[in-house]
């Protein structure tokens, strides 16, 4: 029998890939992070909460996304990416243990949405790095150059859809809507803490000698590229998200009546449906010698807020899909761009460093909804979103 077992297990284990088991991680850490987006007009309307409150509850989870991306990544520079992420596992689960309990108070919508971002703070860090890490060498041998950024950005995109579509048909169509869609994403994430205890380390080395918060200090944060380059990219990425399918469903309530659920649902599926359709290609724009790629994105990212503008002045469902369309392509371009810019500048002890700033970066732009509600209260939200562009 002991016989047998030792043999089933390397056989199990050289079907699938190391990266897979990563790539898992970070598609549940990122279903937890977005299936929240969705909801929000049911927020509003069941709920009766304010725009800007639901909006902020959107963007809070950015208070505990971004220190989770800093010291996550430092640490697990440090001390490996396994232990980190099994934190990220932990807290994926807490997060949505406290959102199941919402209807019990605001107060356990915000202390959910936190954890929620610690969760893609500590996936985005250490997971993007563990995958990138294992789809090279003896680990992965085959793959070229860039599959591990196109592997990276492809699980949070398709993570981040997967959880939005199933909390919104659960919202529009299934019984305690309020409550269901949490807890079938704990029952995802938790065979992963098995898996990832499972998955072989690939940072081995450990950090800085001395304490190690001397090690949230990144070198290659300061490079010229990054600060000129992928920093005046990054907020855009998730600020177009949040603008194309976390407000634009709020503004159109009255065009969507009781099919709001489905639209909202529609709008971030189709935004990161096509993110993940355009990742593959998306290579083939970026380059090293230029800031193409990201110019690229940017653009495509300024075109979809203002086709959302167009929608909310038309009150058109079809136009504001076509505007999710838009960032959708910028976003995968964007993504794929970055992560291939951070993966090239970082040095061999700060990529997970510098990969949790650029993310705390970009998921900054999760705060434009809240500021546009609040600023919508004095000026018209076309005249707002003209700004932006």
């Amino acid at each position: 029998m002991p016989t047998t077992g030792s043999v089933a297990l390397p056989q199990t284990r050289a079907r699938v890939l190391p990266w897979v088991a990563a790539w898992g991680a970070v598609f549940v850490c990122s279903w937890g992070g977005n299936q929240f987006s969705p909801l929000l007009l049911m927020y509003e309307q069941r709920q009766h909460y304010s725009s800007v409150l639901v909006n902020v509850f959107l963007g809070v989870y950015v208070i505990g996304l971004a220190p989770a991306l800093l010291v996550a990544g430092s640490l697990s520079d440090r001390h490996g990416r396994r232990p980190l992420l099994l934190v990220g596992i932990g807290t994926a689960v807490v997060g949505s243990g406290l959102l199941a309990l919402g209807p019990l108070g605001p107060a356990f919508l915000g202390a959910g949405r936190l954890f929620s971002g610690a969760t893609v703070g500590i996936a985005m860090a250490v997971g993007n790095s563990w995958v990138k890490e294992l789809s090279q060498g003896r680990f992965d041998p085959r793959a070229d150059a860039g599959a591990g950024a196109r592997r990276a950005s492809l699980a949070f995109t398709l993570g981040s859809a997967s959880g939005a579509l199933v909390a919104g048909v659960i919202a529009q169509w299934g019984p305690i809507p309020e409550v269901l869609p949490f807890l079938v994403h704990i029952a995802v994430a938790l065979p992963f803490a098995v898996i990832v205890w499972r998955t072989p380390e690939t940072n081995t080395a450990g950090g800085l000698p001395g304490p190690w918060w001397r090690q949230l200090r990144i070198p290659s944060a300061g490079h010229r590229r990054f600060t000129r380059v992928v920093l005046v990219a990054a907020p855009w990425i998730f600020g177009s998200a949040a603008i194309g399918y976390g407000y634009l469903p709020t503004q159109l309530a009255g065009a969507t009546g009781t099919w709001g659920l489905v639209f909202a649902t529609a709008a971030t599926v189709v935004a990161l449906g096509v993110s993940s359709a355009v990742q593959p290609i998306a290579k083939r724009v970026h380059s090293s010698t230029s800031a193409r790629g990201l110019t690229v994105a940017v653009a495509l990212m300024t075109v979809g807020i203002g086709v959302v503008a167009l929608a909310i002045v038309l009150q058109s469902v079809w136009i504001g899909l076509g505007a999710n369309v838009v960032i959708g392509a910028g976003i995968g371009v964007a993504l794929v761009s970055s992560l291939l810019e951070v993966q090239r500048i970082a040095g061999t002890r700060d990529l997970a460093g510098l990969t949790g700033v650029f993310y705390a970066a970009a998921y900054a732009g999760f705060l434009a909804p809240a500021v546009i509600a609040a600023v919508a209260g004095f000026v018209a939200v076309p005249v707002v979103l003209a700004v932006v562009v």
